[in-house]
């Protein structure tokens, strides 16, 4: 027979399933068929259930458990576990920095990667920024875009929250193509994972802080500032005029002379 859980083990799983329960009961209150949606968001009564149901997931056990991370651990131990993912990402932007044909970025992905891991302890330092060599994250969603993919409709995700209909097509390939997608040990893998999750969302937690005081309406908030950031990540800070377009069926008015 295996060991009982402590109380502290139960009590986080008691947490977690009432947590998932309460969301799963928010989702399920309705995707309703909003009046008048946003070109960009044609599935807004889905997207609000959902972002209901992250939130109340986050509340109940993520944000939690990245508050008892930041608080356990101190700022240079936790700086350095995000130069080490850093680190990891650099590896997969050298891979989308060559498959976009921008040589330059490339170049600097490159010796990031090489610079970091030999003189960075494994990447746990990053003396490549101290030197100016310049990070461009990259992942295949912004690859498709590169090569005319439409973003497509705005989508929220389960847990990993706003995306796009293109980006999460691109998702299979950036899991597996990562250099944590290569390790073969599953648990090791998972593990890696999760506190790479887990860092992400401590460094967050501030800004949710600012984002819940400052924003009426916190969906539309985040849904725009999301696939403008996307926007300006694809085209490398010069997107087009007038970004992308969902509703070209509608006759354009005719410019006046």
């Amino acid at each position: 027979m295996g060991k009982p859980m402590n109380r502290r083990t139960a009590a986080a799983w008691h947490r977690l399933a009432l947590g998932v329960g309460v969301a799963l009961l928010v989702l399920a209150s309705g995707c309703a068929t909003v009046a008048n949606p946003d070109p960009r968001d044609p599935f807004e009564g889905y997207n609000r259930s959902m972002t209901r149901f992250n939130t109340a997931v986050d509340d109940a056990v993520l944000k939690p458990v990245a508050t008892a991370y930041q608080q356990a651990l101190p700022q240079p131990v936790r700086t350095g576990v995000g130069n080490f993912f850093g680190n990891l990402g650099d590896a997969w932007s050298f891979v989308n920095n060559v498959l976009q044909a921008k040589p330059e970025a490339a170049l600097h992905s490159f010796w990031r990667v090489v610079v970091n891991t030999t003189m960075g302890m494994g990447g746990v330092l990053d003396p490549a920024t101290e030197m100016r060599m310049r990070r461009s994250r990259e992942d295949f969603g912004q690859t498709l875009g590169r090569w005319g993919v439409p973003s497509g409709p705005y989508l929220v995700l389960p847990l990993l929250g706003p995306s796009s209909v293109r980006d999460t097509a691109a998702l299979p390939v950036d899991w597996y193509g990562q250099p944590l997608g290569q390790v073969n040990d599953v648990s090791v893998r998972n593990s890696l994972r999760a506190i790479d999750f887990v860092d992400r969302r401590a460094r967050l937690l501030q800004a949710g802080e600012i984002l819940d005081a400052a924003a009426l309406d916190s969906y539309m908030f985040m849904r725009d500032a999301y696939l403008q950031r996307r926007q300006n990540e694809v085209h490398d800070g010069n997107p087009p005029p007038d970004g992308e377009r969902y509703d070209l069926d509608e006759d354009e008015p005719a410019a006046k002379p």
